[in-house]
């Protein structure tokens, strides 16, 4: 009894410690990609937590075609040790490479899904309350929301003094959801052997 309860203690502290590392790393590779203020405090900050494993892999992994491919591995294998570890502690056993392969890819994408789900409510929310604040944080959120935005904004122009574009952001994000990230993680899981052959 005393060793499951250490148990769910460890895979608590693995799921928090590794998901926010998780998060630094996706935030700072979607930084680059915008080209984000590179002296912004935030992005300051996650260029200093992120760095002591950036480096190391950047002298073997250079960038190519202006994407961080550093960046993706760090995020493969840290979310894929996460899986690993968490599973070995509830189960006694890691999955097969194929499915922790798979999950691994679903989790990353579900986590990108999550984090634009939370910025653009964020901002819907800032937009409401104090439009005309500044702030470090606000910028960067803007920053990255807007390469999602704008499509959608040209594809269905402010109507009625109202900014449409998040509504229908958050509807495809969410469609992304259960229609991609939902059957990836059950397709994983079957390869794993933790369910039986998905529909």
């Amino acid at each position: 009894m005393g060793g499951s309860y250490l148990s769910e203690a460890a895979i608590f502290l693995i799921d928090i410690l590794l998901g926010l590392y998780l998060i630094a790393i996706l935030l700072r590779f979607l930084l680059q990609r915008i080209k984000a203020d590179y002296y912004n405090p935030v992005s300051q900050l996650l260029v200093t937590v992120t760095n002591p494993l950036m480096r190391p892999l950047r002298r073997w992994i250079p960038g190519y075609l202006g994407i961080d491919w550093s960046s993706i591995l760090l995020l493969l294998l840290i979310q894929g040790m996460e899986l690993g570890l968490i599973a070995l502690l509830r189960t006694g056993h890691t999955p097969s490479m194929a499915g922790l392969a798979v999950m691994t890819f679903a989790h990353l994408l579900r986590l990108a899904v999550y984090l634009y789900l939370f910025l653009i409510l964020i901002q819907v929310v800032l937009s409401w309350v104090n439009p005309s604040a500044y702030n470090p944080v606000t910028v960067l959120i803007y920053q990255l929301t807007e390469p999602l935005l704008r499509p959608a904004r040209r594809a269905i122009p402010p109507a009625g003094g109202l900014d449409w574009s998040p509504l229908v952001v958050l509807i495809g994000l969410n469609l992304i959801l259960i229609l991609v990230v939902t059957p990836l993680l059950d397709w994983g899981n079957y390869l794993a052997g933790y369910l039986v052959r998905p529909l």
